[in-house]
């Protein structure tokens, strides 16, 4: 036997329902973080020279992380 039941309600009615907490107000701090700091560095985007001088200084730096991250990752998953 298969039952179906299709419930009609808005995400923040869902939340409510499940009790859930609501994170408008979180999520509107990030991204008005996130604007201004892309508001900062918008010379980055326009100027070619500038965008690739900053993404090869740091290139090496987040792949180094990446892969600390991913080997971490790994190790746990051994051990579990």
């Amino acid at each position: 036997m298969k039952i179906t039941i299709d419930i009609d309600c808005t995400p923040a009615e869902a939340r409510a329902f499940m009790g859930l907490p609501d994170l408008s107000g979180v999520n509107k701090v990030v991204t008005t973080s996130l604007e201004e700091k892309m508001k900062e560095q918008i010379d980055t985007i326009s100027d070619p020279v500038k965008f690739w001088e900053r993404a090869i200084m740091s290139g090496g730096q987040s792949m180094e992380a990446f892969q600390a991250a991913f080997a971490k990752a790994a190790s746990a998953s051994d051990k579990g």
